[in-house]
């Protein structure tokens, strides 16, 4: 249940990418206007978390899921069957809060049943299920837009949208047992969030999520105009080269459960930032120096997304083990950082897009190189798990 959960949230922005250039086209708009039904999605991806925590640690976590995925459908229809770009981005707006739950809660109920260690495995176990589905949405899509259209791609979500959501009514319990009256009250909310950004080790994974979240989201966000349109790839082969990404976030993942077991986890995200660093800052050089193949562009993505597979679950982890009582403020007050700079880098995207490979390029060096910096101090300093232990 849990990959579901997290699952959706590579269905949400994979599986459509491939139809991206096709939805800029059919409503005449520009590259950056297209981008927005991105960016507006993960605008309330991010806002929709900063609510939604403080209420699943208030009302408990299947209500907020049962309401979420159900908006999300909602939002999935009106995407569908959107008659303007506006219809369009007002739906991915619903998907993403819909979204919001589906990961907030998937994050918190990890620190409902698990302490920190355990919960590191446990998450990991859950993004490799991650990983299939952001194997198989790229290619899905790719097929569906480029044989059926944009809008078969986006119903494809509802679609997941509506599975998860039966299997939640069918088979998943509620996982928090101690409810928080006081968690939806202002100034308590104001006084968690607070105590959360002082505390060490939680911002230290977060500032990891964030920049190894920006990197991956950089791709995301112009990945599909890079290569489809500078490079001349087929939406097909695009779908191929993406997922071919999703395989090497896949094989992190399982690196990750092998490597903390032997090392640690802050040793293990460590030898990570290696891989982060080498696939973003080559990936640069390569374009600087003049080669801008679709080669160029996958095999340093492959290195980054490998890294990230494995940044990503001990990250998520790491923010909520010294908060058991409140792991969905501290869930949601996370994810809202990496959307937060999401959204910038996408409207950054969407005015840098020139016909080159530049703005890909060198701005996914530059996640990788702050991603890198970040495990190699504040996290080898303050992430061990330990040094919470839960106590907060």
């Amino acid at each position: 249940m849990l990959a579901l959960l997290l699952g959706l949230q590579p269905v949400t922005t994979d599986l459509y990418l491939p139809g991206l250039p096709a939805i800029a086209a059919q409503f005449g708009g520009a590259v950056g206007q297209a981008q927005l039904t991105l960016s507006g999605l993960i605008l309330s991806f991010g806002f929709g978390q900063l609510l939604l925590g403080p209420v699943s640690d208030r009302f408990g976590r299947r209500p907020v899921l049962l309401c979420g995925l159900g908006l999300y459908v909602v939002g999935s229809v009106c995407s569908a069957g959107a008659a303007s770009m506006d219809m369009l981005i007002f739906g991915r707006v619903l998907q993403g809060l819909g979204l919001a739950a589906s990961v907030v809660c998937g994050t918190a109920m990890v620190r409902d049943l698990y302490e920190p260690l355990r919960g590191t495995l446990v998450m990991s176990r859950a993004q490799s299920g991650l990983g299939l589905f952001a194997l198989g949405s790229p290619i899905l899509g790719g097929v569906l837009a480029g044989t059926l259209g944009w809008r078969w791609a986006l119903a494809a979500t509802g679609v997941a949208a509506a599975l998860t959501l039966a299997l939640v009514v069918w088979r998943l319990p509620e996982t928090l047992h101690r409810r928080n009256p006081r968690a939806l009250q202002p100034a308590r909310m104001a006084q968690t969030w607070a105590r959360m950004l002082r505390h060490p080790t939680f911002l230290a994974w977060s500032l990891l999520l964030t920049f190894t979240y920006a990197g991956l989201y950089t791709f995301l966000a112009s990945s599909s105009f890079v290569y489809i349109e500078v490079l001349g790839t087929s939406r097909p082969a695009y779908g191929l080269f993406l997922a071919s990404a999703s395989v090497a976030y896949l094989a992190g993942t399982f690196a990750c459960r092998r490597w903390i077991a032997r090392h640690g986890i802050t040793r293990t995200v460590q030898w990570a930032a290696g891989f982060s660093v080498l696939g973003g800052v080559g990936m640069a050089a390569l374009s600087l120096a003049g080669i801008t193949s679709p080669w160029a562009l996958c095999l340093p993505q492959l290195v980054f997304n490998f890294g990230h597979g494995i940044h990503r679950p001990c990250g998520q982890t790491g923010v909520v083990a010294p908060f058991p009582e409140a792991a969905g403020a501290a869930s949601a007050l996370s994810g809202f950082m990496s959307a937060a700079a999401a959204f910038v880098i996408g409207l950054w995207l969407g005015r840098a897009i020139d016909g080159t490979v530049f703005p890909l390029t060198l701005t996914l060096g530059l996640c990788s190189v702050l991603t890198a910096a970040v495990a190699w101090t504040l996290v080898r300093r303050l992430g061990d798990p330990a040094r919470s232990g839960g106590a907060e």
